[in-house]
């Protein structure tokens, strides 16, 4: 037997055992459709223990696996080429997936897609033990409206979701505060109203009178100046946010707008941009949150405040005048760097005496939930 051979064959023993392991695992048998199946859709389904039970049926296939989680699962082929795999068990929360066919990794059929990893894809909802703060309810609802524009800086269509809250049809008088609402990498203007439910925790928290009613703005962070070569283009989301966005949303909305009542917020990449944009133009924000990032990522080294964007974070006690909140949070099982980066930003703030608040979501990583609950805590101290 040649050493290809032996490789081949170790290769195979291990895939067997490995299938043999899931099959013999004791599987508690409640299992239930996911929340964000398409419409009939039986599969994929969710237990108690939180493991997936996902179903496509591929005849032809050689290899099914389920991708989900930073681990592939191997699926089973039935007589009738229907290919069936469980997951071990998963935090509870949002979850992207997909599946790979002899290779190629596809979408689940079952799923409704959503925008996430740079792609359209399958996802999957771990019931969550406190999923009742983002739950739809029978509370008065805002509105989520599409805004299409034309931005001049970036020559091109774009479009932004604006969130109405259920009283600002009540009278033509009454004006209300903005929060400017970013989405992470490789995910767009979509995400917040769609994974992150950010209408339905405002809808609930106004509706139980723990945050005030407001206008939330969520644009795609991804705004590049034009140009006619193949180099990397050059980001312009903040001169985009300050010239088009917010002039935009001041005519064409009740806002009140001064800095008071504006704030600006992101999760990840967007916790790093909207941290840049609001210490770039204190004079436009009051608030700010940062869910999962901050601009020092991904390094988890000392900040030096005399370099640190530029030493905007010098004067602690001018920052304190100035800014009304300033507020951070993070999963308790993210991953790194975040812990430590984010960590040392909260150390450079307190050597420098600036006040900030800060939240853990408790056994969550970075991912929506973690997102999902950081702005419930963040919605209920803004514009006090």
């Amino acid at each position: 037997m040649n050493y290809k051979s032996i490789i081949y064959l170790v290769s195979v023993l291990t895939t067997t055992i490995g299938i043999a392991q899931i099959n013999s695992t004791k599987l508690v048998e409640d299992f239930k459709p996911s929340s964000v199946n398409q419409q009939g859709k039986l599969y994929p389904q969710v237990n108690s223990e939180g493991r997936v039970r996902v179903s496509i049926l591929a005849p032809q296939a050689n290899m099914v696996q389920l991708d989900l989680g930073g681990t592939k699962y191997d699926m089973l082929k039935d007589e009738k080429g229907i290919w069936t795999g469980v997951s071990d068990p998963q935090d509870e929360g949002f979850h992207y997936y997909q599946l790979n066919i002899d290779g190629a990794s596809v979408p689940d059929p079952g799923t409704v897609y959503f925008y996430g990893a740079g792609r359209l894809g399958s996802a999957i909802e771990i019931p969550a033990a406190d999923q009742e703060f983002f739950a739809m309810k029978d509370v008065p609802h805002g509105l989520v409206s599409e805004n299409i524009y034309f931005s001049k800086l970036t020559n091109s269509f774009r479009r932004c979701f604006v969130y109405t809250p259920a009283n600002y049809n009540e009278d033509s008088k009454t004006r209300f505060p903005v929060l400017y609402l970013q989405h992470g990498s490789f995910e767009d203007e979509t995400g917040w109203a769609v994974q992150g439910k950010a209408n339905l925790i405002l809808d609930n928290l106004i509706a139980s009178k723990k945050a005030n009613p407001m206008i939330i703005v969520m644009d795609n962070g991804y705004a590049y100046k034009p140009q006619n070569n193949s180099t990397r283009p050059e980001s312009i989301f903040e001169e985009v946010v300050i010239n088009e966005i917010i002039p935009m949303i001041d005519s064409k909305f009740r806002t009140i707008a001064n800095r008071e009542n504006r704030a600006i917020a992101g999760l990840s990449m967007g916790a790093n941009q909207t941290m840049r944009i609001m210490m770039n133009n204190l004079n436009t924000f009051s608030h700010y949150g940062g869910f999962s990032g901050t601009s020092n990522y991904p390094s988890t080294d000392a900040i030096d405040v005399n370099t640190f964007l530029d030493g905007k974070f010098k004067e602690g006690n001018a920052l304190n005048k100035k800014v009304k909140l300033f507020w951070l949070g993070l999963g308790t099982k993210e991953p790194n760097p975040f812990p430590g980066s984010v960590g040392a930003f909260r150390t450079m703030l307190e050597q420098q005496g600036i006040k900030y608040a800060y939240y853990e979501s408790p056994k969550t990583a970075h991912e929506w939930l973690t997102w999902r609950r950081c702005l419930n805590q963040f919605a209920t101290q803004l514009f006090k």
